[in-house]
C-alpha cells in the first residue's frame, strides 16, 4: 500500500468516524468507548487467563454477567437522567443544564476508567511492558470521578 492511499484510507475512516459522532453525541461517542474497552477487556482477561493456565468457563461466565450488569447500571443512571430531566421541565418548569445528563456520563466515564485499567492489568499479566504511570493515572483519573461524583450528590439523610 502507497503513502498516499494510505492517507486516503484514513481520511475516509475519520470522516464516517466523525459523522457518526456528530450522529449519536457526545454521549453516544462514551457509550461507544465503554463498550470497545469491554470487548478489548473481555479479550484481553481471556487470553491472560488462558497463558496462566487459568481460564474457568465458570470465571468466564461470572465476568461475562458481570460486564451485562455494569451495562445494567449504565441505563438506569441514563434513565435516572430522563426522569430527572423530564420532572424538572414538564412539572417545575425549569431546565436543568446539561439537558439532565448527570449520572449516565460520570457513571460511563467511571466504567471507561475501569475498563481501562483492567485492560492494563491484563497486559501486564501477558508480559507487555505497560508504563507503570499509566495504571496510576487511570487510577488517579478514576479518584477524581468520585471524588466529582461525591461532590456534586447530596448525602444528607440518603437512605436504600
Amino acid at each position: 500500500m502507497t503513502a498516499e492511499t494510505a492517507v486516503k484510507i484514513k481520511a475516509l475512516l475519520a470522516s464516517i468516524v466523525g459523522f457518526v459522532l456528530e450522529l449519536i453525541g457526545w454521549q453516544g461517542a462514551l457509550v461507544l468507548v465503554y463498550g470497545s474497552l469491554m470487548v478489548i477487556d473481555w479479550i484481553t482477561g481471556t487470553q491472560a487467563a488462558k497463558a496462566a493456565g487459568e481460564w474457568d468457563s465458570e470465571v468466564a461466565k461470572k465476568g461475562i454477567r458481570s460486564k451485562g450488569v455494569t451495562m445494567g447500571v449504565v441505563f438506569v443512571a441514563f434513565l435516572l437522567d430522563a426522569t430527572i430531566y423530564l420532572i424538572a421541565d414538564q412539572k417545575l418548569g425549569f431546565t436543568v443544564p446539561l439537558n439532565g445528563t448527570i449520572f449516565g456520563p460520570m457513571v460511563l466515564v467511571w466504567y471507561i476508567f475501569t475498563e481501562a485499567g483492567s485492560i492494563v492489568e491484563n497486559l501486564g499479566k501477558r508480559g507487555v511492558p505497560v508504563p507503570p504511570w499509566l495504571g496510576k493515572g487511570i487510577k488517579v483519573l478514576t479518584a477524581k470521578v468520585d471524588k466529582q461524583a461525591e461532590d456534586q450528590t447530596p448525602d444528607d439523610n440518603v437512605s436504600d
